[in-house]
């Protein structure tokens, strides 16, 4: 995804003159050609995150696009204040991009993990919050946010990831849904890296006769109402699989539109997520995955069985 990012943000920038690229002294090797075709746009601010952030801030207003790259954990947690006051607050059009959310970085331990960055950036008033699941989405997204004028925090996994759709996605739209796989009896929602995961657990649930669908939710703030209310109309389970925490992502957004517009379809409604806690063994993500049961065999097996009982 972080090579998709950097080779689409220079593509913009060339177009728009107004596109500036800071970056929390990561990354220079891929901007190199940023740097080359556009010098005065480009902004290694060292490791000084609350100050790149309000850096930022002002170059949003006096009219430019910046864009903020750095670690997740470092790129949110670190200078919230200054996302709060200096870029929400004043409703500025910054794009916050973190790099290896979640577990990507899971070798390097808990100060590099990110599980509970979109419940801290959902949470601001003005703020967006977008999480593509492969370089399809990552380019169509950012062409997507200059066409905003507020903040968004853009979610990034590392590098690797497997493709999920097949090619340019032309209809893209900040806070609509990608249907990735249609299916009958059970809705599968998924964020960001963990998308191609539930693509594998819809096929194998399909070969048990379980037909399954998966919608690619890229946009977490705003979400998209109109298909959640589709959704627990139609189908008779709906799952959400994240790679964050179970407190304050994407289940949880889903959670709060459900008990105030649809209490009796809460039945529905099956949580795969991160345990609430510190993972403090360095090992692999996969590892860690299995671990809170967030694997392919895990999340089939559970929704079986949750079927199993609904269907009682």
């Amino acid at each position: 995804m972080r090579n998709a990012f950097a080779d689409e943000l220079e593509i913009l920038a060339k177009e728009n003159e107004k596109v500036v690229l800071l970056s929390g002294d990561i990354g220079n090797r891929m901007f190199d050609s940023f740097q080359e075709a556009m010098p005065d746009r480009f902004y290694n601010c060292g490791v000084a995150e609350a100050s790149m952030m309000s850096i930022a801030a002002g170059l949003a207003l006096n009219g430019f696009r910046p864009f903020v790259y750095t670690i997740t954990p470092f790129m949110t947690l670190r200078c919230l204040e200054q996302i709060k006051l200096d870029v929400c607050y004043h409703e500025a059009p910054v794009t916050i991009v973190g790099t290896g959310s979640g577990l990507s970085y899971a070798g390097l331990g808990p100060t590099h993990h990110s599980l509970d960055d979109i419940n801290v950036m959902r949470v601001l008033p003005n703020m967006a919050v977008v999480c593509p699941c492969d370089t399809h989405e990552v380019r169509a997204g950012l062409s997507a946010i200059l066409n905003l004028e507020h903040p968004v925090f853009f979610r990034l996994g590392k590098k690797g990831e497997k493709p999920v759709h097949l090619g340019p996605l032309n209809d893209f739209e900040i806070g609509k849904s990608i249907t990735v796989k249609n299916g009958k009896n059970v809705c599968i929602i998924a964020v960001g890296n963990v998308v191609q995961l539930s693509v594998d657990v819809a096929n194998l649930l399909d070969n048990s006769g379980i037909s399954t669908c998966v919608e690619s939710f890229h946009t977490v703030k705003p979400l998209d109402l109109n298909k959640l209310g589709e959704m627990f109309k139609n189908y008779e389970l709906v799952c959400v699989i994240e790679e964050h925490s179970s407190i304050g992502g994407l289940f949880s957004a889903i959670a709060e539109w459900l008990i105030v517009n649809a209490p009796r379809n809460a039945f529905k409604l099956l949580q795969f997520s991160m345990e609430d806690k510190f993972y403090s063994e360095v090992s692999s993500q996969v590892h860690l995955r299995e671990k809170s049961g967030l694997d392919l065999l895990s999340i089939e097996k559970k929704i079986r069985s949750h079927l199993e009982v609904i269907r009682e």
